[in-house]
């Protein structure tokens, strides 16, 4: 089918619904009381139906240890923790409220009935057994609270040196008073664990484990260790990897315990944070923004990235929060200092404004170097400052790093922080032992013993799906990977009309577009010569990313007869483009141009074939398809109509609190086929991880969804057949999410089906993928990774869940990453086999590349596309029109900016393989 033929068939096949549906008739007052309303059951995870069978048996180990209990007939007791200062004002600074509990422990052990806590830090701390009373108050000192908060009495304004170095020695305007409420809350039954072992989770079982959870982080704590989340890291300098620009990559430990069929399990894995390099700031600030020396820093820059760190100030070592900087440099920013004995006539102390420069070269008679003209440190209060020098300040070890990385940091982390399977074996098992978890009193008193070995399990290696290429030709690809050598492309496109646009790139572009068309013609690719090459102007070089589009469409307008069938783009950057987002954006949603983008380093026969496979999908070819798609013979999926939906949700990069968070869903095309795919992408409200526009009903008669764009679609390319079966395949979501999924993303898609046609009535199969969890899997006595196709369904699964772990694809480097299926909802009636069987095959149908790839391909498209589509709004952003209201969506509070729509050329195709 055309890929133009788009709306106005599929909506004269499917007729709009009358004015009011029946769906969505209000109830009159008189019939509530015949009828009563039905109240909505809400939908929960399915319960596994059985184990899959089919495959190769492999032995395998895991990254989780065993956990016994014995003492589960007994209670944690859940406490809140109120803290207080002297005045009553409570304490906000994180961090403290350890120091302090830690300080009540110590004082008060007997009116706590010699109890171990389980505190986590903030609200909520917990006990095995009750306290000797429902509510404790109790009074504790700390001498030394200056890390966490500022008390306004470090600033060199406040007296004299002498009196500064009296102070400095005794210190005791750093000794705060706190007062401690604990409450009793909740009691937690330990037998909740038991309970969820065998399936049936709670409240209570849930948090049962996070007392278990809090236990580990409070161990951690105690050494010293950074914490994030469920990892912690140790300030050890060992496992610092230096990614460049003043930030450096922490290595450490995710531990959580897990229940699974096999019972309780402690999984540890290795982990990796990115920290801010520690010591002088002048160094970290000249590293971060790549300048020669301090005097080159744009220091508004500098401000936003300091913020909220902490340093210590010599010669004190006293550590501080950073609030800010001075407007003025060190030897020109004025304070006021109290003259140490020099009274005015109304006996009030005499003060002198001072340099913060002359405070501490000439009273202090400390040397600065290079302090003079460069800002001072705020450590104070925005409206009662307090200035340090900067050479003076040292940034404390172990602080986040929370900003985006660049792609030179992020392939530095990733080359770094590989580890092969036998390697992260050694470091997992020495951790458990370093870590000497059977010393820990919390985890001895609820009964709690950790087995030193990883846990073996018993694996299934899937066989290989059989492709089909051209010429009718079959074949097996090994090892998750095949190649097209002297293999034609199973529906090679003609590419007629085209042209080669070039942006300063170094290229020998005639070599190219030659070895392109060779490469082309063995493929099955018929390719003519391009019309043109243009060549960007010299002149236009050093415009912005979207005046050098404007251009160079204008050039290609002024030479080129009619619309180019495709065009060719050469950039010069390899990644991060700044030319990209516009060219695309131009391309697909104003011209309607299918466009590939290259920046061509070592051209080879391998790159060129890749390319080809890219602009080959695009342009509505198929490189290769499951033999079964063929036939077709998929169990279940052939019998009748099916769509497969992949949905992801791409947001900002970290710290990008504004930027609209990006929803795509790919739907699969021409029934039976599951190779082909398009995409429909909307804009939301940031951060926001599901999806709010399924079902958009605007009118009686409109609904602008995504969900009925995508319907009619494959209404219109599956010869006019509605699909009886939705797969959804949903992408980014964590356990906690599980329900949202099944009762607010799959109503607005019953809803959207539903306003097509009353009576159409689909059946639902809804899978969670998750690659970011931290279960391992090692071959037994190997040092290789395990095979593609390796499946996992049992002892570390879920003990009720219908979950399952496959490795699909062939870990080259490192150690491989499963993914982690969760079957929510499955109304069709698949076997284990059939569906395992089915999402393998989901993972040989991705177009851009010739190996089985980690996550079910419609997945990977919907990720393309946001991330694609995301690329149009960063140039909104530096445009003028950023704050224009054109288009917005109510998807949240504050205007969301919609995407511009593409043009029908170009929507129905695989634009963002």
């Amino acid at each position: 089918m055309d890929s133009g033929e788009d709306g106005n068939g599929a909506q004269d096949a499917l007729p709009p619904p009358p004015p009011v549906p029946p769906n969505v008739v209000p109830i009159k007052a008189d019939s509530v009381a015949s009828e009563p309303v039905k109240k909505k059951v809400a939908r929960v995870p399915i319960a596994r139906r059985g184990f899959a069978s089919k495959g190769q048996k492999i032995a395998l180990t895991t990254n989780h240890f065993k956990v016994n209990v014995t003492g589960a007939d007994g209670h944690f007791f859940h406490y809140s923790v109120s803290l207080s200062y002297e005045d009553g004002r409570p304490v906000d600074g994180k961090g403290i409220g350890r120091k302090v509990i830690d300080r009540v422990h110590e004082t008060y052990d007997s009116e706590l009935g010699g109890k171990d806590f389980a505190y986590d830090g903030e609200k909520s701390l917990f006990t095995v057994g009750p306290l000797p009373r429902n509510k404790l108050e109790f009074t504790v000192v700390l001498e030394d609270v200056s890390s966490n908060r500022n008390n306004g009495n470090g600033s060199p304004d406040r007296g004299s040196p002498n009196e500064s170095d009296r102070k400095r020695m005794r210190r005791p305007y750093q000794s705060k008073t706190f007062k401690v409420e604990i409450s009793f809350a909740a009691k937690i039954p330990m037998q909740a664990i038991a309970n969820a072992l065998r399936g049936q989770e709670s409240e209570n079982s849930q948090e049962a484990l996070r007392v278990l959870d809090i236990i580990l982080r409070q161990h951690a704590s105690k050494q010293g260790c950074l914490l994030v989340r469920q990892s912690f890291f140790h300030n050890d300098p060992k496992n610092f990897i230096d990614l460049g620009g003043g930030v450096l990559g922490c290595r450490g430990f995710h531990s959580s315990f897990r229940t699974t069929q096999g019972g309780l399990s402690l999984n540890i894995d290795v982990s990796t944070t990115m920290i801010v390099q520690p010591g002088p700031v002048v160094d970290f600030l000249i590293a971060n923004q790549n300048a020669r020396d301090p005097f080159s820093l744009d220091w508004a820059k500098a401000k936003k990235m300091l913020k909220n760190l902490r340093v210590k100030t010599s010669p004190s070592n006293t550590e501080y929060k950073i609030t800010g900087l001075s407007e003025k440099p060190c030897k020109e920013q004025l304070f006021t200092l109290k003259q140490r004995n020099g009274k005015d006539e109304n006996g009030e102390a005499q003060t002198i404004e001072v340099t913060v420069f002359d405070y501490f070269v000439n009273h202090r008679r400390i040397e600065l170097r290079y302090s003079a003209d460069l800002p001072c440190i705020n450590v104070g209060k925005p409206k009662r400052p307090t200035y340090f020098p900067i050479e003076l300040c040292t940034l404390v070890s172990l602080q986040r790093y929370t900003k985006a990385l660049s792609t030179l940091q992020r392939a530095s982390l990733v080359e770094r922080s590989r580890q092969k399977p036998q390697e992260r074996i050694g470091v997992l098992t020495n951790a458990l032992r370093s870590n000497n978890y059977d010393a820990e009193p919390m985890l001895r008193s609820c009964g709690i013993s950790i087995s030193r070995d990883l846990t073996q399990i018993e694996g299934r290696v899937l066989a290989a799906p059989r492709l089909k290429v051209g010429n009718g030709e079959d074949f097996f690809p090994r090892n998750g990977r095949w190649n097209f050598n002297n293999k034609k492309l199973v529906e090679p496109t003609k590419i007629e009309r085209w042209a080669v646009v070039n942006f300063s790139a170094r290229c020998d572009i005639r070599n190219l577009v030659r070895e392109l068309i060779k490469c082309g013609g063995m493929k099955g690719i018929h390719i003519d010569p391009p019309f043109d090459v243009f060549e960007e102007n010299p002149q236009s070089r050093r415009a912005p990313p979207i005046v050098r589009v404007e251009k160079m469409f204008e050039e290609i307008q002024s030479k080129l007869p009619g619309a180019p069938q495709f065009l060719l783009c050469l950039l010069p950057e390899r990644k991060n483009s700044d030319l990209y987002g516009p060219w695309k954006r131009k391309n697909l949603s104003e011209y309607g141009i299918v466009t590939q983008c290259i920046a061509p380093t070592r051209v080879n026969d391998q790159y060129l074939t890749n390319v080809l496979l890219k602009i080959n999908a695009k342009l509505g070819g198929l490189n290769s398809m499951l033999a079964v798609e063929h036939s077709p013979s998929i169990p279940i999926v052939s019998k009748g109509p099916t769509i497969i939906l992949g949905m992801d949700v791409s947001h900002g990069s970290p710290g990008q609190s504004d930027v609209p968070s990006i929803a795509a869903v790919v739907s699969s095309r021409q029934w039976p086929l599951i190779s082909r795919y398009r995409a429909s992408v909307r804009t939301q409200s940031p951060k926001v991880e599901m999806i709010d526009s399924l079902y958009k009903r605007v009118s009686e008669t409109e609904d602008e969804g995504i969900i009925r764009e995508l319907l009619l679609d494959f209404y219109v390319s599956s010869g006019k057949r509605k699909p009886d079966q939705i797969i959804i395949f949903r992408d980014g979501v964590s356990e906690s999410q599980f329900n949202q999924v099944l009762n607010i993303e799959l109503d607005q898609i019953i809803e959207a089906c539903k306003f097509l046609d009353e009576k159409w009535s689909p059946k639902f199969v809804v899978i969670v993928a998750q690659k970011n969890h931290h279960t391992k899997f090692f071959q037994h006595g190997s040092p290789d990774n395990v095979p593609p196709g390796t499946v996992i369904d049992n002892k570390v699964c879920h003990p009720r869940n219908n979950d399952f772990y496959l490795c699909a694809h062939a870990g080259m480097i490192g150690t491989t990453r499963p993914t982690h299926y969760h079957v929510l909802l499955d109304e069709v009636g698949f076997s284990s086999d059939d569906l395992q069987e089915l999402v393998h095959s989901l993972s040989y149908v991705y177009q851009r590349s010739t190996t089985a790839i980690s996550v079910v391909a419609p997945i990977c498209y919907a990720h393309l596309a946001a991330t694609q589509m995301s690329q149009f709004m960063k140039f909104e952003d530096t445009s003028e029109t950023s704050s224009s209201q054109g288009g917005l969506t109510s998807a949240g509070p504050v205007p969301v900016p919609q995407l511009p729509k593409l043009q029908e050329s170009v929507c129905n195709s695989m634009f963002f393989c």
